[in-house]
């Protein structure tokens, strides 16, 4: 499965809608069994398993695959995690992400450690003066970072909302030291609203409830955010008329998770209709594919994908 030739492009994140060079992509294959509730570690899971209706590995696997294809039709280099049995591989956006030229290795939580090892071919290639390893006091996943230009918005929680809360992935030590480490960029830190049991009142990550794409845009779900005037700025920050505000329902079918190409082209679930159809009101082209099934688990595309290398 996993390509181990050497990148074709060197590591460089300025933006989430530059053109897409390489890109690891999630696996689904031989992910385990969830046999019950309290093993999941996200509301949404929690949500599908108790209906009995939580995805089959071969679903997951099929619409992972239209991902790959789509990707590659576009001239997009994609590397692919090793197998690792009964470890699941979907989401490689958490474990790790690149800013500018640097690739941070993440502090995942116990239950998702096993993860790195699928990525090891990969990282075994970066230079160790462009690796970071976060340190253990710090916690970041890559689906609350997003890169901005000369801007990075954080989704994060504040204590005691980050010890009370499984769901809370980033805190107030992993803001600062994505500070530190790039001092002259702005960060915008947002508090996100979380729930351990109830999806419809849960933003897992920033990703799950803002994605800026095409050359000005951003869709956006006002209720993720703890506090309203965290949602004002980036209204603002955008311009009314260039944000798509999208509802709790399609919060939870992952409106917001979409995947930028380019900032002409980008991925969205065939389920997402009025979204899909106000994206490319704006000039940009959707490429749609089924991702029902992954997307029961919390994720779609911007959390199945950790991209290498943009324009």
């Amino acid at each position: 499965m996993a390509q181990k030739n050497p990148f074709s492009f060197p590591l460089n994140i300025q933006s989430e809608t530059g053109k897409l060079n390489s890109v690891v992509l999630g696996i689904a294959q031989e992910s385990g069994e969830m046999d019950s509730p309290e093993e999941c570690y996200d509301p949404k899971s929690k949500y599908f398993l108790k209906q009995n209706l939580f995805p089959q590995e071969n679903d997951c696997v099929a619409e992972i695959e239209g991902v790959a294809k789509i990707l590659k039709k576009h001239g997009v280099e994609v590397f692919r995690p090793i197998n690792i049995s009964d470890v699941n591989q979907i989401f490689s956006r958490d474990i790790s992400f690149v800013i500018e030229n640097r690739f941070f290795r993440t502090n995942i939580i116990e239950d998702r450690a096993e993860e790195v090892k699928g990525i090891q071919y990969i990282t075994d290639q970066i230079p160790e003066s462009n690796f970071i390893q976060v340190p253990v006091e710090c916690r970041i996943e890559g689906g609350d970072v997003i890169v901005h230009g000369n801007h990075l918005f954080v989704g994060y929680s504040e204590e005691p909302d980050f010890s009370k809360f499984t769901v809370a992935r980033t805190n107030r030590a992993g803001v600062d030291f994505l500070q530190q480490q790039f001092p002259e960029k702005t960060i915008h830190a947002f508090e996100l609203e979380k729930c351990d049991e109830d999806p419809f009142k849960n933003a897992l990550h920033l990703d799950c409830c803002f994605q800026p794409f095409g050359e000005k845009f951003a869709l956006i779900y006002p209720g993720g955010f703890k506090n309203k005037s965290d949602f004002d700025f980036l209204l603002n920050f955008f311009g009314k008329e260039n944000v798509i505000e999208i509802s709790q329902q399609e919060m939870f079918d992952m409106g917001c998770n979409v995947f930028s190409i380019s900032p002409k082209v980008l991925i969205s679930a065939e389920h997402l209709s009025r979204i899909n159809a106000e994206i490319r009101q704006k000039g940009v082209t959707v490429e749609e594919t089924p991702y029902y099934e992954v997307a029961k688990m919390g994720g779609m595309f911007r959390c199945s994908t950790l991209p290498l290398n943009r324009d």
